[in-house]
């Protein structure tokens, strides 16, 4: 399969086969091959300003998102990865290319996903509400310590609100590309805090980034996570 998916990109890149039909349909066949696809962002790339600017969604989903997308495309045909979906990738891959790949595809469409422009509640409802007073205290004391874990994680990497199989929330730090499922967890909401993130608006100034995120988060979403 990855010979043939390598094949047929040659062909399209090299202008080999010229008949037009023959490219789409060559083209399709690769798309249907290349199973993991980028999310579709539910607002326009300008609509979350001023907290993340339109040139930091250009850059932060439409290139560095699209490549870890075609790096892991690339990579999955031929393995013992190649028909499995994206959460089981990460949470069964060693550490490597497949697993760095993958997981920040994962990472980045569960986070560009919780955003909104206009969320319809400034804080958690239901049942994540419940669960957040009850392991937290507060919503105030649950941003303190979320915020706390993302500004202090060391390097890059994501901080993430997640919540195991008996319902206990937790809050972690995961370096680089990883994520809560590698722990048996299921991730609820995540700050991106390597730099690409935010250093075009922010620039070295990291807490303001997580403070600012607050304001755009769809708690609708994120509730809807939790199993």
């Amino acid at each position: 399969m990855k010979e043939h998916l390598q094949l047929i990109k040659r062909y399209i890149s090299r202008n080999i086969i010229q008949d037009k039909f023959m490219n789409t349909l060559l083209t399709s066949l690769m798309l249907i091959i290349m199973t993991h696809e980028m999310p579709k962002l539910p607002y326009a790339n300008n609509a979350l300003e001023p907290v993340i600017s339109q040139q930091t969604i250009d850059y932060h989903y439409g290139k560095h998102l699209q490549t870890y997308v075609n790096n892991l495309n690339n990579l999955v045909p031929g393995t013992e990865y190649e028909n499995k979906d994206l959460v089981t990738i990460v949470a069964t891959a060693p550490d490597g290319a497949i697993f760095n790949n993958a997981g920040q595809v994962l990472n980045h469409t569960l986070y560009f996903l919780q955003f909104s422009p206009k969320p319809a509640h400034s804080e958690p409802t239901g049942k994540l509400a419940e669960a957040i007073k009850r392991d937290f205290g507060s919503f105030d004391n649950f941003k303190k310590e979320f915020a706390a874990a993302s500004v202090g994680l060391f390097g890059s990497g994501w901080a993430w609100l997640s919540v195991d199989k008996n319902g206990k929330l937790h809050i972690t730090k995961e370096a680089n590309g990883s994520n809560p499922v590698r722990s048996g967890l299921t991730p609820l909401l995540g700050f991106d805090v390597w730099e690409h993130a935010y250093y075009l608006d922010y620039q070295n100034r990291r807490a303001d980034h997580v403070n600012a995120l607050w304001g755009i988060i769809d708690w609708d979403v994120v509730g809807s996570r939790m199993k």
